[in-house]
């Protein structure tokens, strides 16, 4: 079994100094924490993996491809392989947890990012 802390996981991201923190990942499945600050931008790419967000703390909205929605905590948002999709208009600090399934870049050409 692997278990995590979300407030550990938070302090690991931050002392990173990266907006993503990859925290488990097997051949099947991919799961990280993505933290995005009030005011900022997503510079996110599409992945090549189907992706699930569940979105811990915050408000934002999203585009995937053409479709925009708000999201806040608790919200669950599927994106699939290959679409554009991006968080814009961060109203507060936003915390999110995002799944690859399978695991992020598997199915990228040579198997790792861009």
């Amino acid at each position: 079994m692997k278990a995590f802390e979300l407030a550990r996981l938070i302090a690991e991201r931050r002392e990173s100094g990266s907006l993503y923190l990859e925290f488990l990942s097997v051949p099947s499945l991919s799961v990280g924490l993505y933290q995005l600050a009030a005011g900022g931008t997503d510079p996110q790419e599409p992945h090549t993996e189907d992706e699930v967000y569940y979105i811990v703390s915050g408000r934002a909205s999203i585009q995937v491809d053409t479709e925009q929605r708000s999201v806040e905590a608790g919200s669950v948002v599927f994106v699939s392989a290959n679409v554009e999709h991006r968080f814009h208009t961060i109203t507060e600090d936003l915390t999110v947890l995002v799944f690859f399934a399978p695991a992020e870049y598997t199915l990228a050409p040579g198997g790792h990012k861009g």
